[in-house]
């Protein structure tokens, strides 16, 4: 299991709402290629982005679906990796004085053949991966200009 760590020097509710809008996911996800789409209600749970991972012409059609959500706080998600089984990425966010935003990246994989392949050096390798994908989430949260309206909801419930 990968646990990456990063402040962010803005508020809980920007980067949440980086988070929460699922077409920027593409610009913060080191290896995610393309976002082909992304289903209303993002990121309710159940709801998902349907992207492409990978270098073209290797890259491979996959999604990420919302598991469990709470507004500004914690969004959990399961990746897919097909064909090598699916990860788990829980990312929570816990403010830092007035202004700055500690997020911290658990990533692990309880699906499929890599469940079976992991070690520090894996875990070495998915913490500078996700150490750059936090660097690049901060430069986004920190610098839009429009805040996404995301909320999490339960599932089929209208979104406000």
């Amino acid at each position: 299991m990968a646990t990456t760590e990063y402040v962010i020097n803005t508020t809980p509710d920007r980067v949440f709402a980086v988070l929460a809008d699922g077409w920027t996911y593409s610009d913060w996800v080191v290896g995610s290629a393309h976002i082909r789409y992304v289903e209303r209600g993002f990121p309710s749970p159940g709801t998902a982005i349907h992207h492409k991972v990978g270098p073209w012409p290797l890259s491979v059609r996959d999604k990420t679906v919302a598991v469990d959500c709470e507004q500004d706080r914690m969004l959990l998600l399961r990746v897919g990796l097909w064909p090598w089984g699916a990860g788990r990425v829980h990312l929570s966010l816990t403010p830092v004085g007035a202004d700055s935003t500690r997020v911290t990246m658990v990533e692990d994989f309880p699906e499929g053949p890599l469940r079976w392949l992991h070690t520090k050096l894996n875990d070495f390798a998915l913490h500078w991966r996700n150490k750059e994908s936090l660097r690049r989430l901060a430069d986004l949260a920190t610098r839009r200009q429009s805040v996404h309206s995301g909320r999490c909801a339960p599932p089929g419930s209208a979104q406000p």
